[in-house]
């Protein structure tokens, strides 16, 4: 469930208070009295059978008393009495409840997990939805609501704040009053036992008069659910997080390098990337960053410029700029003759701009218009330190009429001191201008808008084809997991872990094991050349530690020597560990190559991730690594590694040729479909996998696996739903075979290519209307989907996708609660008439009645008559639209309920 009836918490037409009290000072009567003084169009019920009236309310002693029902309901009753309270307003037609009582798990003993299933058996027959237990409430200024027990009352504005914690809720409000913001929502959702951070994102993308959503979150649940809205969410307006909790240390001991570096909240913070939110790590920066959204036109890079009258902030604002990633503008020539021309001799002549601490507003005007129309910059920070020569409210003045005159880069603004630093920052909020307390405030805004900005790119870039395609053998996958799993589970040692690769046409070195120093030797002197020889124990994790490792033994005796030495080395480090042999490999010589780790690991809320990063023995102290949420296609492996320091070294340097990027994304990409078709797999970690010119190819590897109960659905576990497969099938169509298949996004150009060979005509029955492209975010949105929410489908020429012309495309898009779908269809005129549009409509019919949506419905043009046609004979019935009489609604009904 997700936003089915969350309009009735909302906007209630009528509101019943359960457990109001008259005595002051109790929750009862902070619950009446801030309901009652909301403003609220319509009736609020106070209920308690001890009171007549409360606050000069007629007070009802049961629910069955209340006068037509309540759409809200606010509980403050003892745990025990609610699940009742849940079935009796629900059966009185309430569809939403907010319950303030504590003691359903948090800390309210035994029967508490008995307590809250409960009461969310007693909603699920009325399709009842509830915030908390255990919160503050909700409001919603707009609407009138306060049903919280917060001393203090929001002012009406366009941010919403969604939390967890109560407490944070009452210092949001005080802040946001000081800063003259406002708010559409806030709420508290304490246990999240139905309404969780999944169902506020949904709500919140579609609610027009809400422009930011700014939320602090202490866990998820539901991750799948949290990401989809959270994409959702993201492309429509500015989400903005802070997480708590960001160094808990892991619930689980760490039995792999992979494990100890992926932490709980590196995955959140990867999470949060992938979904295109905006985290920042303070609440006073929620206010900051929602304000430079909200205000600032977005950079389009990282460059900036500085302008100051204090060389002392400039430096200050340098810094903070460079520490977060940010680089100064270069300061083009042009601009500098002109701003010699009208700044003193003695101003700086390069970035950050210093115009000297005598500068009037009229010299702040001049110079900001030079810098404006300068270029090579993405935005400008303006800078004012007090002095007794100049008005800082004059040159504030001056800012604003200069930005008014002039369209420019982003403008940010730093006023530093007291009463006229904060008369000149209301100034600025008044005309939609960002200000800020300090300089390192001001170029910590900056960042926002860019780390938003990439995420953003993220969001809508257009993956490149893969450079080679690939097949798994997933019989010898299946295989080798299987025998695992009959010995036992656990660990797979290198040479079954490579064998795993292997069937993923991940390259890797050839291993051979050895039961004794005698046949290592043996298979040293087979292999030929220098060999590493390690040990071989189900015990041992990592082998290097306790001496179970020796590179470059160059002779078979040697390798003998070396053997019974580890033996004797291991067994008086480990002594209990078990000893299963050796494994011998040829050493690898590849000079110049570099060592890195790709490793996956299973996080509580978010499923399995991906690592990446550098490797080699010392990967926990250079701890130099990226995460990222499964799947992943060519951009989002290429962001994997450019998040990394060695990242540097991998474009090449010193002479030294760059390795090839590609190779190593491609072994990323082929790690996240394993563990997607296989759940059994929990950990894997590939360490070193060496990456040069020539390519990546894994020295050594090891993979956990364990038995589980729903084998073959590895997918259901990613917190982001993969590509389904199973949906690809080759069809006939006038006599040629084509692929039907999910679009991808590497589909775009294609689809871009597709939309140009229609006709007019053809644009204007599919589309209702003239157009002559289909731009790139447009394209990106229809190619780039949730799997889990909507689908497209596409007849395509069989090849690599980004490469395969596109002949027809059909798709859905379901609503948050799965009770419509709406489709689009078209098929080029090459293939229209020969049965194209029929498979596609009955493909995409079945989908939808497969997920259990419970109607599909479109928009044809009256005049449509073939694909009107087509719709009637599929079972589609018709009807008019009334506020359009050029267009006809087609539906079709798919479960009863």
């Amino acid at each position: 469930m997700t936003i089915r009836n969350l309009e009735y918490l909302f906007r209630p037409r009528s509101v019943a208070i359960v457990g109001a009290s008259d005595r002051a000072g109790s929750l009862g009567a902070v619950l009446t009295r801030n309901l009652l003084q909301a403003g609220l169009d319509g009736p609020v019920y106070p209920v308690n059978p001890k009171y007549d009236r409360i606050q000069g309310v007629p007070c009802h002693a049961r629910i069955a008393d209340l006068p037509g029902g309540a759409d809200l309901a606010v509980i403050a009753t003892p745990p025990p009495t609610v699940p009742g309270l849940i079935a009796e307003l629900g059966a009185a037609g309430t569809r939403a409840a907010i319950v303030i009582t504590a003691g359903f798990g948090e800390s309210g003993g035994p029967d508490a997990a008995a307590l809250k299933t409960a009461m969310l058996e007693a909603a699920r027959p009325h399709l009842l939805r509830i915030v908390g237990p255990n919160c503050l409430g909700v409001m919603a200024p707009p609407a009138g609501l306060n049903a919280s027990f917060s001393h203090l009352a929001p002012a009406e504005g366009n941010l919403a704040f969604v939390t967890q914690s109560g407490a944070i809720v009452t210092s949001i409000i005080d802040w946001a009053d000081e800063r003259g913001l406002g708010f559409s929502h806030l709420v508290s959702l304490g246990d999240m036992s139905d309404v969780d951070f999944g169902d506020m994102l949904d709500y919140l993308a579609n609610d027009p008069g809400t422009h930011a959503i700014l939320l602090y979150i202490e866990a998820v649940t539901h991750a799948r659910k949290f990401m989809s809205a959270a994409r959702a969410a993201a492309r429509s307006k500015p989400v903005i997080v802070v997480k708590s909790g960001r160094f808990a240390e892991s619930a689980r001991a760490a039995a792999s390098h992979t494990g100890a570096l992926a932490g709980a909240d590196a995955v959140y913070d990867a999470a949060f990337r992938r979904a295109g939110m905006l985290r920042v790590y303070e609440l006073s920066e929620l206010f900051d960053a929602a304000e430079t959204l909200g205000r600032s036109s977005r950079p389009a890079g990282d460059r900036l410029t500085i302008l100051t009258n204090g060389g002392g902030l400039g430096v200050m604002a340098t810094d903070k700029l460079i520490e977060l990633g940010g680089r100064l503008a270069e300061l083009p020539d042009p601009a500098v003759r002109r701003l010699d021309a009208v700044l003193p001799r003695t101003w700086s002549r390069a970035n950050p701009v210093d115009i000297i601490g005598d500068a009037p507003g009229d010299r702040y005007a001049r110079a900001l218009e030079i810098l404006m129309d300068a270029g090579g910059q993405d935005a400008i920070l303006v800078l004012n330190s007090p002095t007794a020569i100049a008005s800082g409210m004059d040159a504030a003045r001056a800012v604003i009429d200069t930005a008014r005159q002039r369209k420019g880069p982003a403008l940010l603004t730093s006023w530093v001191g007291g009463r006229q630093a904060r008369d000149a920052q209301r100034l600025f909020a008044d005309n939609g201008i960002a200000s800020y307390d300090t300089p390192g405030d001001a170029v910590r805004g900056f960042m926002h808008l860019v780390t938003w900005r990439r995420n953003q790119q993220l969001l809508m870039e257009t993956p490149p084809s893969l450079p080679e395609e690939f097949s798994p053998d997933m019989a010898a996958a299946g295989g080798t997991i299987a025998a695992a799993l009959a010995d036992g589970g656990d660990w797979l040692g290198g040479i079954e872990a490579k064998a795993l690769l292997a069937a993923y046409d991940i390259p890797v070195a050839e291993t051979v094991a050895a039961a004794n120093p005698a046949a290592a030797a043996a298979a040293a002197a087979r292999l030929g050349g220098p060999v590493a020889l390690k040990i071989l124990s189900p015990d041992i994790t990592h082998k290097t530690d306790v001496g179970g490792v020796l590179l470059g033994l160059k002779t078979p005796e040697a390798v003998a020597e070396a053997a019974a030495d580890m033996l004797a080395r291991v067994a008086g480090a480990r002594p209990e560990a078990r000893i299963d042999g050796f494994t011998v490999e040829p050493m690898i010589v590849r000079p110049g190559a570099y060592e890195l780790i790709v490793g996956m690991t299973c996080d509580a809320q978010f499923g399995p991730v991906i690592l990446f990063g550098q490797g080699g023995t010392a990967v926990e102290v250079a701890n130099d690594k990226t995460l990222a949420l499964p799947p992943l296609n060519m951009q989002l492996a290429r962001r994997m590694i450019e998040g990394t320091r060695i990242y540097r070294q991998l474009r090449g340097y010193r002479g030294l040729p760059p390795a090839r990027l590609d190779a190593v994304a491609l072994t990323l990409i082929k790690i996240a479909q394993m563990i997607a078709d296989f759940p059994e797999i929990q950990e894997i970690e590939i360490n070193p996998l060496l990456a040069d010119a020539d390519g990546a190819i894994a020295i050594d590897a090891r993979v956990r696996v364990t038995a589980t109960e729903n084998a073959g659905s590895g997918a259901d576990r990613l917190a982001i739903r993969p590509y389904p497969k199973e949906l690809e099938e080759t069809v006939e169509i006038d006599g040629r075979h084509l692929l039907l298949r999910p679009i991808v996004p590497e589909d775009e150009p294609c689809l871009q290519a597709g939309f140009a060979r229609l006709s007019p005509e053809e644009v204007r029955m599919r589309f209702a209307g003239a157009r002559k492209s289909l731009p790139h975010v447009e394209a990106a949105r229809f190619t780039q989907i949730d799997y889990d929410r909507e689908m497209a489908l596409v007849l395509a020429e069989p090849g690599r996708p980004g490469d395969a012309e596109l002949f027809a495309v059909v798709r859905i898009h379901a609503d948050p609660d799965n009770e419509r779908a709406e489709f689009a269809i078209v098929v080029r005129r090459e293939i229209a008439g020969r049965g194209a549009g029929s498979l596609l409509m009955n493909r995409i019919v079945d989908y939808a009645r497969k997920r259990g949506t419970g109607e599909i419905f479109g928009y044809v043009l009256a005049e449509n008559a073939r694909m009107l046609d087509l719709c009637a004979r599929l079972g589609f019935a018709r009807a008019p639209v009334p506020e359009d009489a050029t267009v006809v609604r087609v539906s079709r009904t798919l479960r009863a309920d």
